[in-house]
Formats: C-alpha cells, structure tokens, sequence
C-alpha cells in the first residue's frame, strides 16, 4: 500500500518554489507542468488527457484482438467492431473513393427544384444527422419528468457559437477569415472551382451569419427556463409557419409526440421568415456544404486533413492529427459505445473498484445532507426540501444494468461512410420509439469507457463511468485522501449540479419547479452571484476574459464538490486514521489530490477557444477558484491577508 501511497504525490511534480498561499495549483503541479510538453496530437494535456488515451490504448487492444479472430458470427458485438474499424482504417480504399460516399445526399440537394420539396430534403438531412437550420433530439420533458417529449433547438451553424459571425474582437475575426479560407478549401476538394468555390462561400457565410443574428446567446442557452417552452403542433405551426410541422414530425417518427418543447421559439420565428425569403439556390448551397463538411472527417486524406485543419489547428491549435487508430477508434466508440463498453468493463473494470466507489459516494451522501442541516442562510422548510432532493438521487456506477442491443444493424467492413449514417439511422429509430413509453431510469448518456462523469437534472441521479475510475483519480488500494481529494470531489461536483444555478430549479422529482422560498432563493443567487463576479476577473490567452456568468454552474459544482469532499475524507479519518505520507498531512495530500485531477497544459488557440465557449473554467482558476473560498484551505496553508490567494472572509463564496 505504501508504494501505491508514494506513487499518488510525486515531489518532482510539484514547484516548491512557488508558495501555495500565492498560487496552489502552480505549487501542486508545476514540475510536472515544466517537464511535459503538450503532444503534437493534441490540443491540451493533463491527467485527464492522459487517462483518455490510456484508455483509448485499452480499446485499441481489444479491437486488435477482434480483428485477429478468424470467424466472428455476423451481428454479434465482435463483428460489428471488428468491420466497423477496419471499414475506417482502410485509407486506400476512402482515397479511391473520394467523395462519391455522400453523393446520395447531395443528389437529394441538388435535385431541390421546387418549393414545396424543400421541407423534404430538410428532413431527409436531418435523418442523415446533418444538422441544418436547426436540431431536434428525445429528451425527458422538464416540467413532467416521467414523459419523453420531443426537444427541437436552433441550429445551422459551422462556426462553435454565434458570437463568431456576429462580434469584431481580435478572436472572432481570426477564426471567421480562417472559416471563409475553409469553406473554399472544402468546396474545391468536392469538385468546384475556384470561382464557384468563392461565390459559395460567400452564399454560406451570409446565411449563417443572419441565422447567427437569431441565436439565443450561451448564456441564456444555459438557463434551463429560458429554454422551455411547450407547444402544440398548432402553436409551433403558428409561430414558425415556413414549414409544415405536424409532416416534418410524422416524418421523423415522431408523430405522435403531442407537445413539444421549443428550446428558443424566437429562433424559430425568424428562422421560418428567413427560409421564406432565401432563394432556393442559396439554400441548396447552404445546404450542401453541411453535407460535405458534416462528413469531411470521413472520407479521403485531402478531406480530413482539410477539416482538421480548421477544426483542429484554428479553432484547438494542434499540430498534427492523431494517428489513424485514434481517430477511427473514437468514431467507433461514438457509434457503437456501449456494445464496445460490455467488453471493455469485462477487461478493465474489477467488482471490488464498483464496491468502492459505492462505499466513497456514500461518505459523500452523509457529509452533504450533514452540511445542508447546518446552512445559516436557507429556511427549515427549504432545508427540508434540499435534503427530500439529496436522498433521492441515485448513483450509478461503472456501467448499465442493461445494455442497449444493436440487433439489426448491419455493418460493413468496406463501408465507412455507410456505417456511421446506418447507425445514425438505427439509433434515430431506437430514440423515437421512447415517445409514449415510460421514462427508462436506468439508460446511460454515457459509456463506461468515457473518462467523464455528469448529474442529470431530470432523472435526479449522478453517474460515473468505469473509465474514469482509475489512478491518478481513484485507485480503490491507494491514499484515501488522494481519492477523496480527487474523484471525491468529482463526486461532490456531480451531486452539486443538482444544487448549482440551474440544477436547483429541479426538484427531487426531476421537475423543472419551483421549490424554494422566495427569500432562500435570493440568499443563493447573491451567494453565486459573489463567485460570477470573482470568475469575471480571470484571464486566459491575449486577454480573452473567463465568463462567469456561463461558467457559474460549474463553479458552484468545483466549490460544492471541493468543501463536500473535505468533509467526508474528515468523517473518514475519524474511523480510519492517516498519517503524514512524504511530509504532506493527510489533509495536505486532500487538496494536493483535489489539485492533481486538473493538472494540465493547453495551447493559446484552446485556451480562447474554450474561454469564450465552454461552460467550464480553464484548469488553473478550477483549482484556485475553489481554495480562495474554502476557509479549510486557509488553515491547512496558513494563507494570510497579502497573500495572493487570500479573499477577506466576507469575499468568500460559501454556498454549500
């Protein structure tokens, strides 16, 4: 055990010469930090990266190991796999083909002619998973969490975010040049001239700019109120009438839908003015550009390294691509993720590490309802109602009960392009036929090889694929207080959702509804509010600012994951008692292993990238964000006013 100890906190990964009052996450991670250097293959690195690809190599092997099998039944999870990846790995043969893969859909688009078959091909690309002019997916209904009910939301874009095409900073403009640059570079490879190319592109980008116009901002994408809005057939078809709903959704499969929930009605209402006064040629265009580049990543070397160059150097800032197994592997991986998890958690994933994991979420449970009985700023009654949430979620832990079946779905091994528009297809299909069923609790978003964890609002439960528990995170042999500093914390984060800016707005039910009193509510939306305005204040690559209005609810989760965590390592040393390991107190080697699971490096261009799109904070303030408040991290590090870290106590964040 000692070995595993020792191995958890390595001083060489440490910048000792940095003080941890002033900057912790320098302190915990800067000799690792300076001895590593990012891949060429990858835009960012750190332990979370590096378990994604020690855990890409574990599937590699178990492909291979299909592939050497002489006879593999047809339909059977090994032969899907086994063709599935070699279809993709067969370069000569997607270089021989070139494009022709997606001559069926952009005939569909070039034979558009009239009018009234534009809903048509519309539809017929929606099904094909290229998502023009707007999205549509299943989801639970917010407000009835034991209905499925059909979500539609805006779409149509290129670019990550709207602010793209709409804003003038130095950001915007670069990635936009580099866009037009794209288009032409993409249009000319599927057989257009130069000329054409230029005047296409112009056609793409003055679309998508005005459907830009009509986006709803990342903000108010993440208000869960802000973007439920029920209707029925009749109202939808009233507010958007371009387009006939009650056959747009017979032809989906999703006829018999009822209401739905229209995630931006404003999108939609200018959306249908602007199809109306587009040409049909401008569309066509629009159109088949989504076609091709939708699928850009699939077809020959001079494609994908066309769409890499872009969506991979411009917006990420990788140098090379990922070698071939890689990028085929994680294509495979999306399509058939569960079929390739059963037998990845039969590899990799032992019963004891389950048992453990379950033993820790419970530590977790006990300290969080403990914390909210003892809340200064929330009722009695809205207590009550916080904890009547907490002893209702449920955990789920490594992978399904029961594993969705592919049965029926034909895979090919020369077919590349084919099997990913046929699994498309097949779990289109699988998702529609959940209209009109009962809500399934035990389904998984995710797969047991994804190295990820997340909390459902509307099912109330928090899920951690087996993927994810491996060291450095969990080690169910290892330092407890390394575990509980980092995968407790993820824990703690993941059950925070359910409390964090959006996620209390559901109840222990999973309904979008009210539960607090209103005075409770305000205590909590000043106590975030204190947290918005300290994340507004950091800054990333050329200045580019960190968004602490779209980032709160994750950093209410870093803050409520970090203080749960503590106190539950704290229960556990009360039964379990730690000694000083490498001259770090068991509380130290806590918050060390709390700052080890953000560990990492990134590229300028990801930097930005993610500062101005992702609902998370960049590594570094995840780490010092969360210590600057917790009163905890003061005493074990003796952080003192003037100290860089130091946040007078009437500044600091206390929500959970």
């Amino acid at each position: 055990m000692l070995s595993m100890v020792t191995s958890s906190i390595k001083k060489r990964d440490l910048d000792t010469s940095v003080r941890p009052q002033d900057d912790f996450y320098q302190f915990a991670n800067g000799g690792w930090l300076k001895r590593n250097k990012i891949p060429k293959t990858e835009a960012r690195w750190g332990t979370f990266m590096e378990l994604r690809l020690r855990t890409e190599k574990q599937l590699h092997a178990i492909v291979n190991e299909l592939l050497g099998k002489k006879r593999v039944k047809k339909g059977t999870p090994e032969q899907m796999v086994g063709d599935f990846f070699r279809s993709g790995m067969d370069q000569k043969h997607r270089n021989e083909l070139g494009v022709t893969p997606i001559d069926g859909l952009r005939d569909i688009v070039q034979n558009l002619t009239k009018r009234e078959d534009l809903q048509t091909v519309i539809t017929e690309l929606h099904l094909a998973d290229v998502g023009v002019l707007w999205d549509f997916g299943i989801d639970q209904d917010a407000k009835n969490s034991e209905r499925y009910a059909l979500h539609i939301a805006q779409g149509g874009l290129g670019l990550p975010d709207c602010d793209y095409y709409i804003k003038n900073d130095a950001e915007s403009l670069r990635v936009r040049k580099a866009y037009v640059t794209h288009v032409r570079a993409i249009l000319i490879l599927a057989g257009y001239t130069k000329t054409e190319a230029v005047e296409r592109s112009e056609t793409i980008i003055k679309l998508e700019t005005l459907l830009a116009g009509h986006w709803m901002n990342k903000e108010d994408r993440c208000d869960a109120d802000m973007t439920y809005h029920k209707m029925s057939v009749k109202k939808i078809s009233a507010l958007a009438p371009t387009i006939d709903w009650k056959q747009y959704l017979a032809d989906i499969d999703a006829g018999k839908s009822g209401d739905l929930i229209v995630m931006q009605p404003d999108f939609f209402k200018k959306m249908s003015t602007l199809i109306k006064r587009t040409s049909l040629e401008d569309l066509q265009v629009y159109f088949e550009w989504h076609v091709i580049n939708n699928y850009a990543g699939l077809l020959s070397d001079a494609f994908v390294k066309q769409s890499f160059s872009f969506y991979g150097t411009t917006l990420s800032g990788t140098k090379h691509m990922k070698p071939q197994w890689r990028r085929v592997l994680g294509v495979v991986d999306g399509a058939l993720g569960e079929v390739l998890g059963q037998i990845y958690v039969n590899k990799h994933f032992p019963p004891h590490a389950k048992n453990a994991m379950h033993s820790l979420v419970k530590d977790l449970f006990y300290a969080y309802e403990k914390r909210i009985t003892v809340l200064n700023w929330m009722s009695p009654a809205t207590k009550k109602k916080a904890v009547q949430k907490l002893r209702a979620m449920t955990t789920k832990v490594g992978y399904p009960d029961v594993w969705k079946s592919c049965r029926g779905l034909i895979i090919k091994p020369n077919d590349y392009v084919g099997n990913v528009m046929r699994t498309s297809r097949f779990e289109h299909k699988r998702e529609m036929r959940k209209l009109g069923k009962k809500i399934d609790r035990k389904e998984w978003f995710m797969y047991p090889q994804t190295v990820n964890a997340y909390f459902a609002p509307s099912m109330n439960d928090i899920v951690f694929p087996a993927a994810i528990l491996q060291p450095p995170f969990f080690d169910p042999d290892g330092d407890a207080a390394i575990n509980y500093g980092a995968i407790g914390a993820v824990i703690g984060h993941e059950m925070t959702h359910g409390f964090d800016d959006q996620g209390a707005k559901y109840d222990h039910k999973g309904n979008l509804k009210t539960w607090w009193s209103a005075k409770d509510k305000k205590s909590f939306e000043d106590k975030t509010a204190v947290l918005m305005r300290q994340f507004n204040q950091y800054r990333v690559a050329d200045g580019v600012k960190v968004n602490g209005k779209l980032t709160l609810g994750e950093n209410v989760a870093d803050l409520g994951g970090l203080v749960i965590a503590l106190d539950a390592y704290r229960a556990h040393l009360e039964k379990n008692p730690s000694k000083n390991i490498g001259g770090y107190s068991p509380i130290e080697r806590f918050f060390l292993g709390f700052a080890l699971f953000e560990r990492e490096l990134a590229r300028p261009e990801f930097q930005k990238t993610h500062a101005l799109n992702d609902p998370h904070s960049p590594s570094q303030f995840r780490i010092n964000g969360p210590v600057s408040n917790c009163d905890d991290f003061y005493k074990t590090f003796h952080v003192k006013n003037g100290d860089k870290l130091y946040r007078a106590p009437a500044s600091r964040a206390r929500i959970w």
